[in-house]
């Protein structure tokens, strides 16, 4: 049975967000004091009494704005609008009815058998007196609810119930493969989500930290679920002030932690800078499988060595990612965009690939064989043998006499050889050395 759509439409500010936060019963939705923090359309599943179905967040309402990104707002506003089965049209008891409520009124007008008009921030019985006048709204008498403090929300959710054809069944969990996008503010994250689903499901502009909170989109590709989350661009940490930009970091940080592939993107026009290197640190320093997507190709004069060049420059800066594949793509012009779904399925089949132990210990008898470990003590070094214990991340599990004697120098020996002889491309791998005692893990 398809879930029901619920969305939650209204002007700036009014508490969409935090009653989206109320419903989901997660803090999923940026909430702030400042207007407009919400921009794109946000999904999440949602349950009451053992009903289920689908409510969307969506960005404050400002219609006759001219401004770009507001008028962006207002699309996304609208495709919500028309796939909800249930529009929760929220106003503010404590301003009133404005003008901008009235002008919201008039574009809802033709979904009026759809929409419940919902007064929120009625935190009192007294502040019940005031929600009357938002009948001249032409949608009847509003529900009362404040969605800070929870007031009246049980009701509510009863009565949105009964609105909509809820599905009596949770939402099955799908196989997925997560990635999140990320990189420096206006790399084309969004631009990029847009090219590869076919949509403008994300707000693009030129406008640097356009996208505030983590967006996830998914579609289909040869049988597979790809959920692409595009985050709001990583700043310096000293640039980073708190509020809004502050939880649009923590959000992406989080977005990276639940990717199981993640886009790094950066500006072909652009250095690569001290940030994006600290990006990239991040997802590796997390065993995340990565990727690495060199964004605005089409605006680069190229000769036959300009390739090379870049892909010398990536390896020179970032050499912890050397396992990453790079791709030189136009999110604008569709560049290469094709090749992406293609080469997160293959890294991530990397990520899952498990190797015999039977060939790992053939693999390390060569690598001993070629350089075998020592210790600067001058104390016996010796590797019995290797297993593979676990995938996407491949960890592996070396067997030795002492933990201790294994420098960082050979273990990096060891990873550059599994690489070499495994491959592995875009997957993080992790090392273990393990002595006599459990406790040499």
């Amino acid at each position: 049975m398809k879930k029901s759509v619920v969305a939650i439409v209204g002007r700036p500010n009014v508490g969409k967000s935090t009653l989206f936060n109320r419903i989901c019963r997660k803090r999923s939705a940026i909430v702030d004091f400042e207007e407009c923090v919400t921009r794109d359309r946000k999904y999440e599943d949602a349950e009451w009494t053992g009903q289920y179905f689908v409510v969307v967040d969506t960005g404050g309402i400002i219609p006759k704005s001219s401004n770009s990104i507001d008028k962006a707002v207002k699309f996304q506003a609208e495709v919500a609008i028309e796939e909800a089965d249930l529009i929760l049209f929220l106003v503010d008891a404590k301003t009133g009815t404005t003008d901008i409520d009235m002008e919201i009124a008039r574009i809802l007008s033709d979904q009026r058998e759809k929409v419940m008009l919902v007064a929120n921030k009625v935190d009192s019985e007294k502040d019940e007196l005031e929600i009357y006048d938002f009948m001249q709204l032409g949608f009847g008498e509003p529900f009362a609810i404040a969605a800070i403090q929870g007031r009246n929300i049980g009701n509510f959710l009863d009565e949105v119930i009964k609105h909509i054809n809820a599905a009596t069944s949770p939402p099955e969990e799908e196989d997925s493969i997560k990635i999140a996008i990320v990189g420096k503010p206006n790399v084309g994250k969004s631009s990029l989500v847009n090219r590869i689903t076919g949509q403008d499901i994300n707000i693009v502009t030129d406008i640097p930290g356009t996208t505030r909170d983590s967006i996830d989109t998914s579609i289909p590709h040869f049988g597979k679920k790809y959920t692409f989350i595009d985050t709001a661009g990583l700043r310096r940490k000293k640039r980073i002030k708190y509020g809004v930009e502050y939880f649009s970091t923590m959000r992406t940080i989080e977005s990276i932690n639940r990717a199981d592939v993640v886009l790094i993107i950066l500006d072909a026009i652009s250095e690569i800078s001290t940030q994006d290197q600290k990006i990239v640190s991040y997802a590796a320093r997390n065993f995340k499988d990565i990727i690495i997507l060199y964004n605005k190709w089409d605006l680069i004069e190229k000769t036959n060595v300009t390739v090379g060049e870049y892909i010398k420059k990536i390896r020179s800066e970032l050499r912890f990612v050397e396992f990453a594949p790079v791709v030189f793509i136009s999110a604008l012009t569709g560049q290469r965009v094709s090749k992406i779904l293609d080469l997160i399925l293959k890294v991530e089949e990397e990520s899952r690939k498990r190797i015999p132990t039977s060939e790992l210990n053939r693999f390390l008898e060569k690598v001993i064989g070629k350089f075998p470990p020592t210790h600067s003590s001058g104390k016996h070094t010796k590797i019995y043998f290797c297993t593979q214990v676990k995938t996407h991340p491949p960890t592996f599990v070396f067997f030795c006499n002492d933990p201790k004697l294994i420098t960082t120098h050979y273990k990096r020996y060891l990873n550059n050889q599994l690489r070499e002889i495994f491959k592995f491309e875009g997957a993080s791998i992790k090392i273990f050395f393990r002595g006599r005692s459990a406790d040499d893990l």
